[in-house]
């Protein structure tokens, strides 16, 4: 008897789990999509973790800043880094020397960092300096669990769909800190709330 009952709390358990995952996915205002070369990543921005970051990430992508900049560093096994807007666009003022230096015009960000959330295989953290509130507009996208990461840097959301195509981008030179020649880009970047 107790065992059935454990069973049931657990299917209600994922149920809830599953649901709010999804609610995240489904919210359209806080859903944001990456359209690379293969197709469509789609990522649930997590506002109630970093709602500065978010609102500076979707400012950007209202802008669109995050159209056509590159993938700068990517490392195999760990994770893809882009979103230099400053030198990363491949379609004007690209810079290979300096990509992955810049971030934007607006102001760096306070560190969001959550004791709840971990580096998992589709985390997006951002990118930044040494100094913890030095965040702007880069991030990256985790191929694999890096708990190292957790507390250290800022989570401002998931892949909900497109993972397999996150894991086709090229990638960089090992030796070279992931720094990638020819790198792939972001194409476009939107909230789905904007529509097509």
């Amino acid at each position: 008897m107790q065992l059935k009952r454990l069973a049931s709390f657990l299917v209600v358990l994922a149920g809830l789990v599953t649901a709010s995952v999804s609610a995240f996915a489904a919210e359209p205002e806080n859903t944001m999509i990456i359209t690379l070369k293969d197709g469509d990543v789609t990522i649930a921005l997590r506002p109630d973790l970093a709602p500065k970051h978010v609102a500076q990430i979707k400012k950007l992508v209202r802008q669109g800043a995050y159209d056509n900049v590159a993938f700068h560093r990517v490392i195999d096994g760990f994770m893809a880094q882009t979103g230099d807007v400053k030198f990363g666009n491949m379609k004007k003022g690209f810079s290979a020397d300096a990509v992955g230096t810049g971030g934007s015009d607006l102001p760096d960000l306070p560190a969001e960092f959550s004791k709840t959330e971990h580096f998992t295989r589709g985390a997006v953290g951002m990118a930044r300096s040494q100094n913890p509130n030095s965040a702007n507009s880069q991030f990256f996208i985790m191929f694999a669990p890096a708990p190292n990461l957790d507390g250290q840097y800022t989570i401002v959301g998931n892949v909900v769909s497109g993972m397999d195509l996150v894991d086709k981008i090229k990638k960089g030179d090992e030796a070279n800190n992931g720094s990638v020649s020819d790198p792939d880009r972001m194409i476009k970047v939107r909230i789905a709330a904007d529509g097509k």
